[in-house]
């Protein structure tokens, strides 16, 4: 039996630590409500992972917003989604390749997010946070923890713009 030196062993754990934070994908699933309005629009979307210490953004996720107005009229009203907009949205150009996309009908709608396009995100505590605007009607921000790194899951609940939110990390 041949014994590994200690500083091999040292570099084999390191790498199982750092390991599942590289294999890991994000599922997000976000209940968009259908409310009993005149007129109802689909609402816009952000979604984006922030650091929870000083709410900084880390990765925007999604963003769905109508992509179909003539003159790229959609866009002038993704400042709607203020939080996400003063935190990064502006400094992006839509539409972003992976990230953008059209709005979306009520219902379940369940986003997975491969772990290659977060493979720049260290390993820890974050929140996923997903903001919701509609025209003619509401806003709606919440916030679920959820640990990068390792298996586990979030859900929250909205009030108003949003149904039940819920993100798992797997793998």
């Amino acid at each position: 039996m041949r014994l590994l030196p200690a500083a091999a062993l040292a570099v084999t754990a390191a790498s199982a630590v750092a390991a599942p934070a590289m294999a890991a994908d994000l599922t997000v699933t976000i209940e968009v409500p259908r409310l009993p309005v005149a007129a109802y629009h689909r609402p816009y979307v952000a979604v984006w992972i922030e650091n929870p210490a000083d709410q900084a953004a880390v990765r925007t996720l999604a963003v769905w917003y109508e992509q179909v107005k003539p003159d790229n009229e959609g866009q002038t009203w993704l400042k709607d989604l203020r939080t996400w907009w003063r935190k990064g949205g502006r400094a992006m150009r839509m539409p972003a390749d992976g990230v953008s996309g059209a709005t979306r009908a009520p219902g379940r709608q369940t986003i997975t997010i491969p772990a290659a396009r977060l493979s720049g995100v260290a390993a820890g505590q974050y929140n996923l946070v997903v903001e919701a605007a509609r025209e003619q009607g509401g806003r709606e921000v919440v916030r679920v923890p959820f640990r990068w790194g390792a298996p586990n899951t979030g859900r929250v609940a909205g009030t108003s713009e949003l149904g039940a939110v819920s993100v798992a990390v797997s793998r």
